[in-house]
């Protein structure tokens, strides 16, 4: 399992590309922790690419950072097939974010 860690601004965006395995029934799901209103996450579509059918593709899932600054969240993102919820995950990533003391948007866009 792959840990990564970020430092954004307020109102700041990271995209974090995921390989999706759609085609086997997996998906992405997470659960933040921490401070857990200093951040959202939207999923996104795949990335445009040439594949052949069935193969595993990029997915891009946007966080972005929520004021007010000064707080931390950790996202937990989990690979799994939702038919079998006591499999375990096929894959797992950990984003640590700090969110930087500072200005912003009271809707993030700041």
């Amino acid at each position: 399992m792959e840990v990564r860690r970020v430092v954004l601004s307020p109102g700041e965006p990271y995209e974090l590309r995921l390989t999706g395995r759609g085609a086997r029934g997996y998906v992405w799901t997470w659960q933040v922790t921490g401070d857990a209103d200093a951040v959202s996450v939207t999923p996104g579509p795949a990335v445009a690419q040439a594949v052949p059918p069935g193969a595993a593709v990029a997915l891009v899932h946007v966080v972005r950072a929520r004021p007010p600054g000064g707080r931390r969240a950790r996202i937990r993102f989990a690979q799994v097939r939702p038919p079998y919820p006591d499999e375990a995950p096929y894959d797992e990533f950990v984003l640590d974010v700090e969110v930087r003391p500072g200005a912003g948007g009271a809707d993030g866009a700041g």
